[in-house]
């Protein structure tokens, strides 16, 4: 693959649509081609899946869910990330993998290593570039959601004992991969956070 693959990871709340936001303009500034997107929801296939996994009223049994974000990232991968890589540009995503070994592994209490391995091989073993993970606990992640909105989705709505798992998984993976992950305090101001992902990133760039 001739183009880049960066991926934005944290709890809810923890600012990565406005990193990603950042992020995007930095690149297109320095001349990339740019495809920004997101798990889930990333394609019209996507979009349903989204809605069924985080706004579906009722319960759905965790392998169950960690099977729907896997076939919404197999279509995704094979739809939008491979072809953007192959055409050399850079994809820059709001969830991937690690999500779902975080959510649907720690904070469900399944196996991480086969929600891990469910999701390599519903990708063909794709693995990001660059996963910048936002890290913040699970405490101030609520105050925030608090502050910007009315109602949570499926996952928001857990307690905060559910989000402390998804925070540790997230730190664990961050840890078993170092090379890959860079971790960052999301409580720093937003520009300081921009400044340290574009010069992980600038080191990247071809």
């Amino acid at each position: 693959m001739a183009g880049l693959f960066i991926t934005l990871e944290g709890g809810d709340g923890a600012g990565k649509s406005t990193q990603a936001a950042l992020l995007e303009t930095w690149l297109r500034e320095q001349g990339e081609t740019v495809v920004r997107t997101r798990e889930p929801g990333g394609t019209d296939l996507g979009a349903e899946i989204r809605t069924m996994v985080l706004h579906r009223r009722g319960h759905i049994a965790p392998r169950a869910e960690a099977l729907l974000y896997a076939a919404d990232r197999a279509h995704h991968v094979a739809t939008v990330v491979r072809p953007a890589l192959d055409r050399g540009e850079v994809v820059l995503q709001d969830r991937y993998l690690d999500s779902s070994v975080a959510y649907q592994g720690a904070g469900r209490v399944l196996d991480p290593t086969e929600v891990r391995e469910l999701s390599l091989w519903a990708t063909g073993d794709l693995l990001p570039d660059l996963t910048v993970l936002l890290d913040l606990d699970e405490s101030s992640s609520r105050s925030r959601l608090d502050a910007a909105r009315t109602g949570y989705d499926r996952l928001e709505a857990e307690p905060e004992s559910f989000h402390a798992r998804v925070r540790q998984g997230f730190l664990d993976l961050a840890e078993a991969e170092p090379e890959r992950f860079a971790v960052l305090d999301a409580t720093r101001p937003v520009d300081d956070i921009a400044a340290l992902v574009r010069e992980r990133v600038a080191g990247m760039l071809n």
